[in-house]
């Protein structure tokens, strides 16, 4: 997949291009955060940056802000996908988790799709893409994930929003509001980076130790576990619910010796990375409060881990 904006057909650039290319970034950001998927998110950029390039000059000379409209028709095209993907998403096999992405230090030298940009330089790994955040925006309805993306996070006024959701600014404010609410009500109390880290430690070594009593005294006695291997690789089809069925479920789980599992950051959180061999096959996420774990992600759909994989 490319992920260079396509440029004008006769190979002239205007003055404006530079600037153009420059919302690249931005772009990203927020295609990801309205999708969870880096692929889908590189996709809505090229087909922003195609329309952009498919006007004429002349056109996209009378535009006052390039961009602004790239980034309300990068909004109409992820309202757009979300529509269309709550349909594909209830014919996935098994749960749907976001897109992991890892830290700049986990990204390969060589991506699988022969970039060698990584998703750091492309996603801002800040609080509005942890896993459990994007968790929470994926139960929302198109209108209102756009809606409080674009506000809360990017910062949009709502007469900007409406124009691109197609609904009033008050009706955006609603929309914006009621996913506030579903965030603050998810959202768990602060805790240390450094005390999650340690949690996720000490839950990869009691894991390889497969000592369900450790596990379960790290697990918040609710703990959900979900699994993603979207039908390509063998995963759980449903939940597993409860600290005791969450760690004898892992602990039954052993670990051959060509797999390796090593911490790491996922979505800007402690997290762990599964290997075999020289590939990633599975990426951990967790959601950590007052020191134990409450959810636990797996993503094992290779087509999800492809930012993992070295080329």
């Amino acid at each position: 997949m490319t992920t260079t904006p396509s440029a004008p057909e006769d190979g002239r650039l205007g003055p404006t291009t530079g600037a153009v290319v420059a919302e690249r970034r931005r772009l990203t950001n927020l295609a990801y955060r309205m999708l969870g998927s880096l692929a889908e998110a590189e996709d809505v950029v090229q087909e922003t940056y195609a329309r952009w390039y498919a006007m004429s000059e002349p056109q996209r000379e009378a535009v006052e802000s390039p961009g602004g409209w790239l980034m309300k028709v990068a909004g109409r095209i992820c309202l757009d996908v979300l529509r269309s993907a709550r349909a594909r998403r209830e014919r996935y096999v098994g749960e749907w988790v976001p897109e992991p992405l890892p830290a700049r230090t986990e990204w390969p030298v060589g991506a699988a799709d022969g970039s060698t940009a990584d998703p750091a330089d492309r996603v801002t790994l800040d609080e509005s893409v942890g896993m459990a955040f994007l968790v929470v925006l994926e139960s929302m309805t198109p209108a209102e994930r756009v809606a409080f993306v674009l506000h809360d996070v990017f910062r949009y006024p709502f007469a900007e929003v409406a124009d691109i959701v197609g609904r009033s600014p008050a009706a955006c404010r609603q929309l914006a509001s009621s996913a506030r609410r579903r965030i603050d009500a998810s959202r768990p109390p602060a805790s240390p980076k450094a005390q999650r880290a340690r949690v996720v430690r000490d839950f990869k070594q009691a894991w390889e130790a497969q000592d369900i009593d450790a596990l379960i005294g790290l697990l918040d006695p609710d703990a959900v576990a979900v699994g993603d291997g979207g039908g390509r690789v063998t995963a759980s089809l449903h939940p597993i619910e409860g600290a005791g069925s969450v760690a004898r479920f892992f602990a039954a789980r052993t670990l051959p010796g060509r797999l390796t599992v090593r911490e790491c950051t996922v979505n800007g959180q402690p997290g762990l990375a599964a290997r075999l061999d020289d590939a990633v096959v599975s990426v951990y996420a967790f959601d950590i409060a007052d020191g134990r774990i409450r959810r636990i992600w797996a993503v094992l759909n290779p087509e999800k881990l492809r930012p993992w994989t070295t080329a």
